[in-house]
């Protein structure tokens, strides 16, 4: 066999490990990639899963526009210096609906960053930015008697314990309007029923 014949095959060889070099760093840039976006996913998607892990679980359900409609009908405005808390405030619409359609000074506490951040975007886009105000803060940790209209959309099993909150640290007279769940013991003093959109209208003595 002569030698020209052999040096095709040597240089079929000697390409061999360069396509396997290749193949290896598409593969690593691959699983790069790929991780890179599982972990993004995973930081985006935490704060919305996170309270499932906790003891009481408030999942984010946005209000609908005839529940808007009931909460505003029960806030009292009687004076200038009223102040209303939104407790699990989701994406802002109660707060932000407050401060337009009542000239009161709006604020909702939410554990979700994003939520958190959403809430402040849009009270700056309907122009009420000045009068609200969104916490991002564990809603047990958070003082509420600072405000005389306190906003709950919590779930039933948690509603006991948000009865004590309130007894523990509401300001006298202050309006309690539960939504979707009322307190397990405390008398309301209005209901408007309504499904799903029923609010439950209670006065802290």
């Amino acid at each position: 066999m002569s030698t020209s014949e052999i040096r095709p095959i040597q240089k079929t060889d000697n390409l061999v490990p360069i396509t396997t070099n290749n193949k290896s760093i598409s593969g690593k840039i691959l699983i790069a990639v790929t991780g890179g976006f599982g972990i993004g996913l995973s930081i985006i998607c935490y704060p919305f899963l996170a309270p499932a892990l906790r003891k009481h679980c408030l999942p984010y359900v946005p209000a609908t526009t005839k529940q808007i409609g009931n909460v505003l009908s029960a806030i009292n405005t009687s004076n200038k210096a009223d102040k209303l808390l939104d407790i699990g405030s989701g994406d802002g619409r109660i707060v932000i609906a407050a401060a337009k359609a009542r000239g009161i000074e709006a604020h909702g506490v939410e554990l979700n960053p994003w939520l958190v951040l959403y809430s402040r975007i849009s009270a700056v886009r309907t122009g009420v930015y000045a009068n609200t105000r969104f916490y991002r803060k564990d809603l047990w940790k958070f003082d509420i008697s600072k405000y005389n209209n306190i906003v709950i959309f919590g779930v039933e099993e948690m509603m006991q314990d948000l009865e004590q909150k309130v007894a523990q640290e509401a300001q006298s007279n202050a309006t309690i309007i539960a939504c979707r769940f009322p307190f397990p013991s405390l008398i309301p003093v209005k209901t408007l029923e309504d499904g799903i959109d029923s609010v439950w209208i209670y006065r802290r003595k």
